[in-house]
């Protein structure tokens, strides 16, 4: 087991990797320019994860959708995962690789920005949730580890953090998806 000490620096050895990685820095900001034009041209937001990463798309939907900095009116985002009697019973009735695909066939429309969190980008409801997005015409992003998996070829955008610690890539998703959400913030209010 790490020290506290030793964690710390593994943090600060990524963080220095991401602020060497211009690509990255520039998707995470093509990220928030996507999500603020869907949604000031009317579309939804949803997010989507396993596990960690379901409570991350939840946190993140959360803070558009409530607020984050400021003081304004909503905004159109969800995450996917939070239909506890939808999940269950697609998983009963057909399989739980077809939840998230079968709400976004119901739920998605051409337009709309779906993020998606895997750390391993290789997760098969993920993976069929994005192919479902992208059939319909939504735009897809995804937060994911140091490969992108079978995830990134799948989706418009990949964010691919440089590395494969599970716990690293969801502090970072999180440090990202922060930021994509107070910019989305502020180029939508900003000026109000």
């Amino acid at each position: 087991m790490k020290t506290l000490r030793e964690v710390i620096e593994q943090t600060i050895v990524l963080k220095e990797k991401i602020l060497a990685d211009q690509q990255l820095l520039d998707n995470a900001e093509q990220a928030a320019t996507t999500i603020t034009q869907a949604l000031l041209n009317g579309q939804r937001v949803f997010f989507g994860g396993n596990g960690g990463s379901a409570a991350d798309a939840q946190h993140l939907a959360a803070e558009l959708s409530g607020r984050f900095f400021l003081e304004r009116p909503a905004l159109n985002a969800e995450a996917i995962g939070i239909n506890i009697p939808f999940l269950t019973a697609v998983s009963n009735d057909y399989h739980f690789n077809d939840a998230y695909a079968r709400y976004l066939e119901g739920a998605a429309r051409a337009g709309d920005v779906l993020v998606l969190l895997s750390t391993s980008g290789n997760s098969e409801n993920i993976l069929r949730a994005a192919q479902t997005a992208r059939k319909k015409g939504v735009i897809t992003i995804a937060l994911t580890g140091t490969t992108g998996g079978k995830l990134a070829p799948l989706v418009n955008l990949a964010l691919c953090i440089p590395s494969a610690d599970t716990p690293s890539i969801q502090e970072v998703s999180m440090l990202l998806g922060h930021f994509i959400c107070g910019k989305v913030e502020y180029n939508i209010f900003g000026n109000q």
